[in-house]
């Protein structure tokens, strides 16, 4: 494997863009291209870097072909959303406004119920992941402190709680003033086994 420095600046700029690295796997990736244009041989890589021969052959082409910019994490793909950005914004809506009529008379949504307001009223079908993933990336979370039901009255609760008995009386005793009958019934002297 034969690699050179592509500009001369590139030997500073692979130093110092390994020392920024924060993360190992990019941080590796100068310093296999670093190492492999100072002329070190591919298994003295492997062994600085504690890589495979893959990732090394792989990132020193790659600094070989693109110089310094193609070491730089590219986004990675993956499936579009099934729902527009439109209908995502509708969804959060929906979920924070909470349960409506036609849920079933729930007091919280759940995972389930989620996923059944996808297939009703957006027409799309999520498994019960999906929708946890769907919900997270919209920026809810499914954590949330005890639901109130919606016929739930705080200020019957508060008169219940002023009307109510107390279940202790006060100037009763709580422990008992007579001794146990069920106490130790050995001697004093019983314990000493021959000391």
């Amino acid at each position: 494997m034969v690699i050179v420095f592509r500009e001369p600046a590139d030997e500073l700029r692979l130093q110092q863009s390994a020392r920024q690295a924060r993360e190992a796997q990019p941080r590796d990736r100068y310093r296999v291209a670093l190492l492999a244009a100072q002329g070190l041989a591919t298994q003295a890589i492997i062994d600085a870097t504690g890589r495979s021969r893959g990732f090394v052959q792989r990132w020193a082409y790659a600094y070989r072909d693109g110089g310094v910019e193609a070491l730089c994490a590219k986004p990675r793909g993956g499936s579009k959303s099934r729902l527009s950005g439109d209908e995502q914004q509708r969804l959060y809506q929906r979920l924070c406004d909470g349960p409506a009529d036609a849920d079933g008379g729930v007091c919280a949504l759940r995972g389930r119920d989620a996923k059944r307001i996808l297939e009703v009223e957006f027409d799309r079908k999520y498994t019960l992941g999906g929708v946890y993933d769907l919900v997270h990336r919209i920026g809810l979370s499914c954590l949330r402190p005890r639901p109130r039901h919606r016929k739930n009255d705080p200020a019957a609760m508060k008169q219940w709680l002023d009307d109510a008995p107390l279940f202790c009386d006060a100037s009763r005793p709580i422990i008992p003033t007579k001794p146990s009958k069920s106490g130790p019934r050995t001697k004093p002297a019983s314990d000493n086994r021959g000391h």
